[in-house]
């Protein structure tokens, strides 16, 4: 099956050269192309194809566009194909769903082996970039997932609920009818949780978890 291509950019020599040289694969059909945001729009609207390739620094807003696409044309693949080796736009357009980010200096064969694999579900970026767009990636989630507060167990919620009323360990332990020993227990695992050194850091680390409208509450 012929996978149906368009390319948009701005550059009509590299354009026209991007045209001319797919046209003769035989596994592609280029259907379309343009030279501006504008242009990759109206190739979505008129002619479907399976995977569009386009620029990103091109008359427009080529980052809006794109997000349009995603939303509106979801059977069409996405490959970004630019001059730029810039890692966060990268990453967040990979984020956002692309398939293919291929810079400019790649050979023709990886451009064609791009389209291919965005064509079969894959996701393609150029080798040498892919490993630091991959290690931005993970970095970014690894401090999303340091700034996210780790989740508190119900009893560890109850015993919090006493803290910020001002409670003692014995006073908590009488309301949840368990021992001022096992209260003890549950305020050294929350200070390991919570990475705090005493019950006045744990106070106001547990005060920083809550909304404004949970500490009225409370």
């Amino acid at each position: 099956m012929l996978v149906r291509v368009a390319f948009v950019d701005d550059h009509p020599i590299l354009l026209e050269g991007l045209v001319s040289l797919y046209n003769t694969k035989a596994d592609l059909d280029v259907v379309a192309m343009g030279h501006t945001t504008v242009d990759a729009l109206n190739i979505l609207e008129n002619h479907r194809p399976d995977v569009i390739v386009m620029d990103l620094s091109m008359p427009g807003d080529s980052f809006a566009a794109i997000d349009l696409i995603l939303a509106s044309y979801p059977e069409t693949k996405v490959i970004v194909f630019t001059a730029s080796s810039a890692i966060q736009p990268a990453v967040e357009l990979i984020e956002a769903g692309i398939s293919g980010y291929v810079l400019k200096g790649a050979s023709s064969s990886d451009l064609h082996h791009a389209i291919i694999s965005a064509y079969g579900g894959e996701t393609y970026i150029t080798p040498g970039f892919a490993t630091k767009v991959i290690v931005s990636m993970k970095t970014a989630e690894l401090r999303r997932k340091a700034q996210q507060p780790e989740r508190l167990h119900h009893r560890e919620e109850q015993i919090v609920s006493g803290l910020l009323k001002g409670l003692t360990n014995r006073e908590i332990g009488l309301s949840l009818n368990i021992s001022e020993k096992t209260v003890k227990h549950y305020m050294t695992s929350l200070m390991s949780k919570l990475n705090v050194r005493n019950r006045v850091e744990l106070v106001i680390a547990v005060k920083n978890r809550t909304s404004p409208r949970e500490r009225i509450a409370s």
